[in-house]
């Protein structure tokens, strides 16, 4: 029995082949320079198996990378995303060709460095986003004044920001002053400017912001701007990327 293939709007066919981000995808297509078996296709929505179709971009066929992930110190002032409206240096500036056909999972903001892991599986890196996974994200913070063990606690319990709350998996205090304060902090969902956001919440300025460790993967020695390859070991091992079990249902 053949087994069916998913179909996915044709500017996430894209992204999920390593040629162009989602964004940039709708763009090309807009632009008519995507086709589809042949015939240009400006409908960025329009159902495709990625497997099956032929895609073509400004005529040429995209061709799903093989497996990769690699390890990334992104220093900071770049800019994690394919191409900048404001001409900043990119990660892919930095890395170059030997990050053809991968994509960041998640981001990190322009001011912030450290681990960053780009691979050539979405599947991966969705699995890694997905905050019903809780897969660990380790920093080192430092902001300005003195953070108290209240303020860490209460870091831990979680705050309301607006309609969300956050919460830090866990915030160790490593050393402190009247200037600054020097805190490890680990996330475990992940969201937008999650550890500034949090810090802003109790007052403080983060001043210096850096991610050492993703899951399993520490940053280690590496230099801004340097990179590792990855194994498909070094990805999955210890690893689980399933949901929680339903509940069960009520008796009747």
């Amino acid at each position: 029995m053949a087994v069916a293939r998913a179909t996915v709007p044709l500017n996430r066919a894209l992204s999920k082949l390593g040629i162009l981000s989602r964004a940039q995808a709708t763009r090309a297509i807009r632009a008519g320079r995507v086709s589809v078996g042949g015939r240009v296709e400006r409908d960025p929505l329009r159902a495709v198996v990625p497997e099956r179709a032929r895609i073509e971009v400004d005529g040429v066929r995209g061709v799903k990378s093989p497996w990769r992930a690699i390890a990334f110190h992104k220093p900071r002032g770049i800019v994690t995303t394919r191409q900048d409206p404001e001409h900043r240096r990119t990660i892919y500036d930095v890395i170059g060709i030997a990050a053809r056909g991968l994509i960041p999972v998640g981001r990190l903001d322009l001011a912030t460095s450290g681990l960053l892991i780009l691979t050539s599986d979405t599947h991966l890196a969705d699995c890694l986003t997905d905050p019903a996974n809780a897969v660990p994200r380790v920093y080192l913070v430092t902001v300005r004044g003195r953070v108290t063990a209240d303020e860490c606690a209460a870091l831990e319990r979680g705050i309301g920001t607006g309609r969300e709350r956050l919460r830090a998996a866990s915030a160790v205090l490593r050393k402190g002053s009247q200037r600054e304060s020097h805190l490890t902090i680990e996330l475990r969902e992940g969201r937008n400017r999650e550890v500034r956001r949090l810090f802003e919440a109790i007052g403080r300025e983060v001043t210096r912001l850096k991610r050492v460790r993703f899951g399993q993967i520490e940053l280690g020695d590496l230099a801004p701007g340097q990179w590792r390859e990855l194994s498909r070991e070094d990805m999955i091992f210890g690893w689980t990327f399933s949901r929680p079990p339903k509940p069960p249902l009520p008796p009747r």
